[in-house]
């Protein structure tokens, strides 16, 4: 029995960048074996177990022959005689099928090494078309060792426009989706991801709503940028770039949804875009089964950023709305994140990703003083309802104040 290192840990260490999980391919053993040492079965397609200590996954080294559609349509073959090599060559690119033994001894026999060194992203065998799945990856990858200068080789750019064409995409299960795509939005380069679809045709089919974008023009004297979906994108890299969360990056990502929808006769301009959004977001949330904390965020982002650009100018009324919209007083959180988000926006154009946003602070001052003025704050004499009225009437009457004050 052999056991050896595989996959994205050998990648990683070679390329050196930090990785946390470890995953081991047993050549030669059976599960008769493994279970006779401790191992825990884990596996419902082919044999994985867990290690009885590290708790680390190990799997028999198999073959895999394509029998159905999808990322699941497959067989599995275990066997002792089963090889090293045999076990490698099922893998998507060259620089996941490395193995490194105890010794350190680094196991490449399909160029892996070679395409780490010319930073390229290539597939191992024709059999990469058989796994629509791998798209996604690809893309993933593409977007993590962007900073490294890898590119996707041009005939895998091709195998993956031919998976696109077959309509094997459909295939994969908007979970699958969903988890490749929230795992690609929080790489430093999640803008990557997207190109990279689109790149392949695969983004008119996973994230139609978001291709549409491209092409779209908008008023150059406020997107110098001009296309829609580009604007998107930079504002995407400008989430990235503050390390926001993922509800953030998420909403940036689908905040300009409506602009697709605007009628060709009103372009340049985008009324009411802001409203013409929120059905695709729904779309595209409810079709992935995004988490309700991140759909939430995004419906609100889509809806009121134009009013997170126009803080300033807001009467202090229109401001204790929006903030009531946003649950100031149980989530600030969530203003924090609705206005980290439309920052994104106002900084992903052509020019002006640096230019400063004043709006931030403001909102978020705003914030402080409501959520600072409490019951126990009110006359003695107001009970009841009228509680809530006069809560609402001072921090209006605070918010017109600092208004006032902000305006000198």
């Amino acid at each position: 029995m052999q056991v050896y290192l595989v996959g994205g840990a050998v990648r990683d260490h070679l390329l050196g960048h930090p990785y946390h999980e470890k995953d081991y391919v047993v050549v030669g053993a059976t599960p008769e074996q493994l279970l006779a040492e401790g191992y825990q079965p884990v596996g419902k397609d082919f044999p994985v177990f867990l290690h009885p200590k590290t708790k680390e996954e190990y799997a028999l080294a198999r073959t895999e022959r394509k029998s159905g559609v999808g990322y699941h349509g497959f067989q599995f073959f275990t066997d002792t005689t089963v090889k090293l090599e045999e076990d490698l060559i099922r893998r998507d690119l060259t620089i996941n099928a490395m193995a490194m033994d105890e010794n350190g001894t680094v196991y490449d026999p399909y160029g892996g090494q070679q395409d780490l060194e010319r930073k390229i992203l290539r597939h191992v065998s024709d059999a990469f078309i058989e796994d629509p799945l791998r798209v996604l990856r690809v893309a993933r990858f593409a977007a993590r060792y962007a900073a490294y200068g890898f590119k996707i080789a041009d005939e895998t750019i091709q195998l993956m426009k031919n998976i696109a064409k077959t309509g094997e995409l459909d295939a994969l299960t908007p979970e699958r989706v969903w988890k490749e795509t929230s795992r690609a939005l929080m790489e430093d380069q999640a803008d990557v991801y997207f190109q990279t679809l689109k790149e392949c045709d695969a983004l008119k089919i996973l994230f139609p709503e978001i291709d549409a974008l491209f092409g779209v023009p908008q008023r150059p004297e406020y997107h110098p940028e001009i296309d829609c979906g580009i604007h998107t994108l930079m504002a995407l890299k400008e989430a990235c770039k503050a390390n926001y969360a993922l509800e953030v990056r998420f909403a940036v990502l689908v905040h300009d949804l409506g602009k697709a929808l605007t009628p060709v006769d009103e372009l340049p301009r985008h009324i009411m875009h802001e409203e013409r959004g929120l059905k695709p977001v729904t779309d595209v949330c409810d079709r992935l089964k995004v988490p309700t904390l991140l759909k939430n965020l995004a419906l609100i982002v889509c809806k009121e950023h134009l009013k997170c650009h126009q803080a300033k100018n807001l009467k202090p009324g229109t401001l204790w709305r929006l903030l009531q919209r946003l649950d100031v007083l149980r989530k600030p959180e969530k203003v924090e994140a609705f206005v980290q988000a439309c920052e994104c926006d106002a900084r992903g154009r052509l020019g002006l990703e640096t230019r400063p946003y004043p709006q931030a602070k403001y909102i978020l001052d705003a914030m402080e003083i409501v959520r600072n003025i409490r019951a126990q704050d009110l006359p003695s004499d107001i009970q009841g309802a009228e509680i809530g009225e006069m809560l609402i009437q001072y921090r209006i009457e605070a918010l017109a104040k600092y208004k006032e004050q902000y305006g000198e």
